[in-house]
């Protein structure tokens, strides 16, 4: 008896676990229509070797993002509603894409999204750690760039992500100077390649 209370404890503790961080995920998705913050990303592949880098986004929900990277080295990544944009000014290239399937390689992607979220993946509560609230999502579409992703909410306010990808690497981002629902203005979600650069379209 004492072990189904227990067992029966411990399903509601997770379903209401799993309802809290949902629920800071559709607040999310439902109050943020615009986002500004400086991002740090940590990349780990396998071996354990790790490549970090930090810059700048910026998001118009849905479909609208331009993620800047400003160190080791700069690195654009642009959606303007057509079309997604790689642009390395070192090497004087831009990639260009159809919106499409180009956007599921992309952190900001997910955050620049609409509220689709619970159609297209599967959400499990996990453990709470140094008061970030953390949800996994699962991608119900085999062909997803990431087998898993996970969203780190403070007091309703997504700071934290990380996503395992198919090649085994794992990338963990952290937000800061976070400001929601800024007026951002339209010309940060345009992008003209400068005349010298090479443009490669996939």
């Amino acid at each position: 008896m004492r072990q189904l209370a227990l067992t029966l404890l411990l399903i509601l503790t997770s379903q209401i676990a799993l309802a809290d961080a949902a629920n800071s995920l559709k607040d999310y998705l439902n109050n943020t229509k615009s986002m500004q913050a400086s991002f740090k990303q940590v990349v780990s592949d396998r071996q354990g070797k790790t490549q970090t880098s930090s810059g700048i986004l910026a998001i118009q929900r849905p479909g609208l993002f331009r993620w800047m990277s400003q160190k080791p080295f700069e690195q654009l990544l642009l959606a303007d509603g057509k079309q997604f944009w790689v642009y390395d000014p070192d090497l004087k290239q831009a990639i260009v894409k159809d919106i499409g399937k180009a956007l599921e390689s992309s952190p900001a992607a997910l955050l620049a999204g609409n509220n689709q979220f619970e159609r297209l993946y599967t959400l499990n509560a996990l453990p709470n750690k140094d008061n970030i609230e953390w949800l996994e999502a699962k991608p119900k579409k085999a062909d997803n760039s990431f087998d898993t992703i996970k969203l780190g909410f403070n007091q309703g306010q997504l700071t934290q992500m990380e996503l395992h990808d198919h090649f085994g690497q794992t990338t963990r981002i952290y937000f800061s100077d976070i400001k929601i629902n800024p007026k951002i203005d339209a010309s940060q979600f345009r992008f003209t390649p400068p005349k010298d650069a090479d443009v490669i379209r996939e």
